[in-house]
């Protein structure tokens, strides 16, 4: 539903052009009921902006944006490339026991780039196989949405077209009977005018009449 009720009186096709003063004073009559702020402030029948509700991350992520700062963080891929082996502390000499902790660390680091590397494998192949026919169709998909908006666009204008050209024809058969309405309201306004300026010379005779009666009577 539409926040105004727009209804458009104009006979474009049979009304001509204004002239240039009669745009100015429209305008100013328009300018005249317009506040001082009308181009910065809402409207009044627009409701006001809720406030947003974002989550920690996204005010964060948005404060980050506002005040131009470079992104930070973020996933750590260091964690995905093999890890370089532990190296025996120089002081144990070649015979010193390994740290069994630092190689533990080492083996899970190796076994998390292994399992990333295995599912890269893995998605690889399946887009080797099947990116393709999975492109074709989502392209095929896109197109039959696009012609479908084509379609409701082409309606949508000749809908449009079809509407102008009946109020083309509408206008243009009611042509002559409106400028016949409009002389006879222009005739009619001229003998109210006639009639109004016949009854003011009426009334100035017959006050002059009655002032040449009064100045006789006092005689």
């Amino acid at each position: 539903m539409p926040l105004i009720n727009e209804s458009h009186d104009s006979l474009p096709y049979i009304d001509t052009e204004p002239s240039a003063q009669a745009r100015a004073n429209a305008e100013k009559l328009i300018a005249s009921e317009l506040t001082a702020d009308y181009s910065s402030a809402i409207h009044p029948s627009i409701p006001a902006f809720p406030n947003p509700q974002f989550s920690p991350l996204i005010q964060q992520e948005v404060e980050r944006k506002a005040a131009g700062l470079p992104l930070t963080g973020g996933i750590d891929l260091s964690r995905y490339e093999a890890p370089e082996p532990p190296t025996r502390s120089s002081e144990g000499g070649p015979n010193a026991a390994p740290n069994l902790e630092e190689w533990r660390q080492a083996l899970q680091k190796a076994y998390t780039a292994s399992s990333h590397l295995s599912m890269r494998r893995d998605n690889l192949t399946l887009l080797e196989e099947n990116g393709k026919n999975a492109w074709l169709i989502g392209n095929s998909q896109l197109e039959d949405i696009l012609r479908g908006l084509e379609k409701e666009l082409a309606e949508t204008k000749e809908a449009a077209e079809t509407v102008n050209r009946q109020r083309k024809i509408a206008q243009e058969s009611s042509k002559g009977e409106l400028a016949g309405l409009e002389e006879t309201w222009k005739r009619g306004v001229g003998a109210i005018l006639d009639v109004e300026l016949a009854s003011e010379n009426l009334r100035m005779q017959i006050l002059e009449q009655r002032r040449q009666l009064a100045q006789q009577h006092a005689r």
